[in-house]
Parts: C-alpha cells; sequence; structure tokens
C-alpha cells in the first residue's frame, strides 16, 4: 500500500474498510504529519486531539460491529475512519470558533452546523479547526490570530482564502479532505493557489440549515481535495435538504461519483479569458497558458471550443461590493470587540453600514439581472472556462494593505476577477489544475488552476467533464516541495 498521506479519501476510507490500517493508526499518522508540517504551512487554528479520538474509536467500533459480512461491510458510512477538518468559520460543538478573529476571542460552538452533522455521518474524523481570514472576507488567509496561511508549492506565497488554511492541509499532505466554504470563491481560489480541485456548488444545492440561513444567498459549503472524486464523493455526503429550505435542487441521476463515469458527448465550450469585474486587470501569462491547455485537451476529447462574450459590463457587478459589505456587517461581532478588527473588516462593515434598505434591495436585484444576462450572453455554449486567478499566488503580506483597505479590495478583485460571478447567479463552478509552471524565471513550479462553470443544477456535467480532464491531463503524480 502507498503510504497513507499518499491516498485519496477514497482508497484511504477503503484501506480502513479492508482493515489493511485502523481508523487509530491513521489518526496517528495524521497527527504526525501535522506535528512535522503545519507550523510551516499554517493548515491549522485548532487541533482537536480528543474529539478525534472519539471518532476514531467510533469508527473501530463500526468495523467491529460489521465483522466480515460483506453486506454490513458496504452499508458503513462512505468516508468511515478518513480524517477532514472544518473550516474556522462553521460551528463545531463544543470547540472554539474564531473565525479568523481576535473579537470573536473566547466563543466556542453551542452546536454542530448542518455539514459538521453532515460529515460526521459519513464516517469522517475531526481533526481540527483550519485557518482562514478574519471572517472570511479576503481572498488571502493572513489573520492577526494565527500564521498565514501558505501554499506548500512556496512558502513564500499565500495560500489564497478564505478557505487557505483547508487548502494548505490538504496540498501539503496531512489530509486528503478538508472542508471548505465559498462565497466570492473561497473554495475555487485557494484550490488554484495550492493545485487542488475545488467546486463551488449551485445555489440550493447544500443545505444551510438547520442553523444558518440563505440570507443574500451567495456563499456555500464545499471540500477542497486532490482529486475530482473525492469531491463528488463528499458532494454526495453534503446534498440534501434540511426542513425549512429556502432553496431545494433535483438531486443527481444516480450519485455525483456515478458521474464522473460518464462522459459527456459534444459540448459547446466557451472559453473567456478577459477579466469579469476588472477589465484591465492583468492575466498572466501562465494563466493563460492553461486555459490554452484546457481547450485543447477539450477539443481532444471531442468537444467544441470556442471564444465567449464577458457576461456583462464591468460596472454592473459593482452592486457586489454593497451585498458583501452589508453582510460584513452582519457578522456577530461584540460591540465592544470591534476595534480589535483588522482595517479591511472595518471598513468593509464600515461601508455596509452606510448602505440603506433601498440600495440594498437593488443590489440584490441587480444580481439577479445578472443571472439572466449571463444566462443570454452564454446561451450558445454548455460550459464556460477561464482561468481561475489572474495571477500566481500573491507574497504572504503582498495584497494585505492595513494603510488602505479599500486599496486591498480593488487588489483582491484584480486578483480574482471571474470567481465571484458564479456567486452572483448561482451556478456551479469548479477549479482543477491543469497547468503547472514557474511564474518568473528561475522561480519554482506552481499550480495554474482553470475554472469551468456551467448553469444551475449542473454539478454533474461539471464532475464528468472534470474526471475526463484529470485523466487526460493528470496532476495526481505532482507533489509539492513541502509535503
Amino acid at each position: 500500500m502507498a503510504e497513507l498521506h499518499d491516498l485519496t479519501a477514497r482508497e484511504l476510507a477503503a484501506a480502513v474498510r479492508r482493515r489493511e490500517v485502523s481508523p487509530g493508526e491513521v489518526l496517528e499518522h495524521t497527527r504526525a504529519r501535522a506535528d512535522a508540517l503545519d507550523e510551516r504551512v499554517g493548515a491549522f487554528v485548532t487541533r482537536t486531539p480528543d474529539v478525534a479520538a472519539e471518532q476514531a474509536r467510533e469508527a473501530t467500533a463500526a468495523l467491529d460491529a460489521a465483522g466480515t459480512d460483506d453486506a454490513a461491510l458496504a452499508a458503513l458510512p462512505p468516508l468511515l475512519g478518513v480524517p477532514l477538518p472544518i473550516k474556522d468559520l462553521t460551528m463545531v460543538a463544543g470547540v472554539p470558533m474564531r473565525a479568523g478573529s481576535a473579537a470573536l476571542e473566547g466563543f466556542v460552538a453551542p452546536v454542530d452546523d448542518g455539514v459538521v452533522t453532515r460529515f460526521r455521518q459519513a464516517g469522517t474524523v475531526m481533526v481540527g479547526k483550519t485557518n482562514t481570514p478574519e471572517v472570511g472576507l479576503p481572498c488571502y488567509t493572513e489573520p492577526d490570530i494565527a500564521p498565514p496561511a501558505r501554499t506548500p508549492w512556496d512558502l513564500s506565497r499565500s495560500a489564497g482564502g478564505s478557505s487557505g488554511g483547508a487548502a494548505a492541509a490538504v496540498a501539503s499532505r496531512i489530509v486528503p479532505i478538508a472542508h471548505g466554504s465559498d462565497g466570492g470563491g473561497s473554495i475555487r481560489i485557494p484550490a488554484a493557489a495550492c493545485g487542488l480541485v475545488g467546486l463551488k456548488p449551485s445555489r440550493g444545492r447544500i443545505s444551510t440549515g438547520p442553523y444558518g440561513v440563505d440570507g443574500a444567498a451567495l456563499a456555500t459549503n464545499g471540500v477542497l481535495t486532490r482529486d475530482v472524486r473525492d469531491t463528488a464523493l463528499a458532494l454526495d455526503v453534503l446534498a440534501g435538504p434540511w426542513p425549512g429550505d429556502t432553496y431545494q435542487l433535483p438531486g443527481p441521476q444516480t450519485s455525483y461519483l456515478d458521474a464522473c463515469e460518464r462522459r459527456e458527448q459534444h459540448l459547446r465550450i466557451g472559453v473567456v479569458t478577459t477579466p469579469f469585474i476588472t477589465p484591465d486587470a492583468p492575466v498572466h501569462a501562465q494563466a493563460i497558458a492553461a486555459v490554452e491547455l484546457a481547450s485543447q485537451a477539450l477539443t481532444d476529447l471531442g468537444h467544441q471550443v470556442s471564444e465567449a462574450p464577458v457576461p456583462f459590463p464591468a460596472e454592473k457587478w459593482l452592486p457586489f461590493l454593497d451585498v458583501w459589505s452589508v453582510m460584513a456587517a452582519t457578522a456577530p461581532i461584540p460591540p465592544e470587540a470591534e476595534h480589535l478588527l483588522v482595517p479591511l473588516s472595518r471598513w468593509m462593515r464600515e461601508r455596509g453600514r452606510d448602505v440603506d434598505g433601498l440600495t440594498y434591495a437593488n443590489a440584490i436585484n441587480a444580481g439577479q439581472q445578472l443571472a439572466r444576462e449571463a444566462a443570454t450572453a452564454w446561451a450558445d455554449v454548455d460550459v464556460i472556462l477561464t482561468p481561475s486567478l489572474a495571477q500566481p499566488p500573491p507574497g504572504i503580506g503582498q495584497m494585505r494593505d492595513d494603510a488602505d483597505p479599500e486599496a486591498d479590495f480593488w487588489a483582491q478583485c484584480a486578483f480574482t476577477p471571474w470567481s465571484s460571478t458564479w456567486n452572483i447567479i448561482g451556478s456551479p463552478a469548479v477549479s482543477v489544475p491543469l497547468h503547472w509552471a514557474a511564474a518568473d524565471d528561475g522561480g519554482p513550479v506552481l499550480p495554474f488552476g482553470v475554472t469551468l462553470g456551467t448553469g444551475l443544477g449542473g454539478e454533474e456535467r461539471l464532475l464528468s467533464l472534470a474526471a475526463a480532464l484529470e485523466e487526460a491531463v493528470p496532476w495526481a503524480h505532482r507533489r509539492p516541495p513541502v509535503g
């Protein structure tokens, strides 16, 4: 058997089920990896050894109860014994949650959020909470309360954000899979920065229940993984309603994992390399090269690839800033702790408090109108292909600008000029790590991701296409210098 840390989540679960390794041994291996690597990559903000040990014992008891009965073994949870950390924007009962902020020091979650319950039902072992920027706002993970999350491909560069710690944990092979969430690109950005697969599901695919609400309905949960099929299996685990959901979508034909084995034929792929929201932002040559590689691979797979239009004028995106600011302003920060926030959070919250009700309502309407404009602009294609990021991951401290938080925000937009559109229109999008190259002469090899997006409810199509690309242009053999 390969080294435990090189196994995918599915392979590790299968090894546990075959009793080639015990849940306790998997946990000890994961602890050792975290001890050796976490300080370098900044993956975790909280480790939970007692919680993990208890869950590993529960997994062992489930295995013992199944014995050698094939039917009982097949009925075991699909990720039994697999270590899976939770992003520190999500509640795990009895575990501190600081959401990247000194202002939330001392808060201990009273309940498990719904996705945590789903992961527990799937048999995962919760080994800790992963690093995130303050209340998940920026696309880099450099909180004041923890070391920055770094991509293991170049420790001088950011792992992205806001699921940066999750991406660092998976890319450095501490764990095979990690929970993330995405309100403006926060799964896909770190996936691209760290050479991983990151899917933002459709609005309504993964419920915010039983405790969360949809609000502006920009954000959704998901995972970061090293291969497409692990992402598909996680979607099978997480998709499903809770009582009182505002949005619900029909489920897959069979399962999302099965979709990876199906091959869509003769799709029309529309390519856009012009930034949507910052049209003058420079796009790195290797980001373009990644799209060219993907285009050729898709053509070789029998699909029709052609240029597609930018879906709307950049100025029509601006109402998103009002929505994002109001979301920041509604973060549950105690008033007496407001001064502990970083400048970007304070600027965003102050801006959000100045957005009146009519302006906010109009911004929500504008986002819904963008969904219609994008559908019209892309009516002649089945899938949109873009770079995932306009540039390679920035150096630690390069993008964060405490002296000018508004400039910080617009620098983030120039770095991620395609990401938030998929949150606004509610459609699914996945980043996959097809291309690897040095960003500068003599520099280290870095991943350059491409993003595939499609219409609402189209996860099966995206997973099928991403799995085909993974076979055509494999990346599993690539190992970062750290990990």
